[in-house]
């Protein structure tokens, strides 16, 4: 089992969870947050702002399913052809087991 860690640009939230959802991959947790990449944040005139929103979405996936998630996540997280800096870090994870709460059961 992995888990995956993506920090995308807020706007394209939705659209990275449609893609996933559509692929089969529904389950994640989503949380709005803060944070700065290598650029120490965006100046403009002379303010630094080094607290950029962002949206980071948690899955815990199959080791299997790892090349799909990333690949979905990297192009649709993408702005424009090229991309361009703040569009976010995918982080994968070994993670050793998941247990459903309700079920008391352990696994995906």
């Amino acid at each position: 089992m992995l888990l995956i860690r993506a920090i995308i640009r807020p706007e394209k939230k939705d659209e990275v969870l449609s893609a996933l959802s559509e692929a089969g991959y529904h389950a994640a947790t989503i949380m709005d947050v803060v944070g700065r990449g290598k650029q120490k944040g965006i100046t403009i005139g002379g303010v630094v702002y080094d607290e950029i929103p962002k949206t980071l979405i948690l899955m815990a996936i199959p080791d299997e399913a790892k090349e799909a998630v990333v690949g979905i996540i990297m192009k649709t997280a993408k702005t424009g052809t090229s991309g361009s800096y703040g569009d976010g870090k995918i982080f994968v994870l070994p993670m050793e087991e998941a247990y459903t709460v309700s079920k008391g059961v352990a696994g995906l």
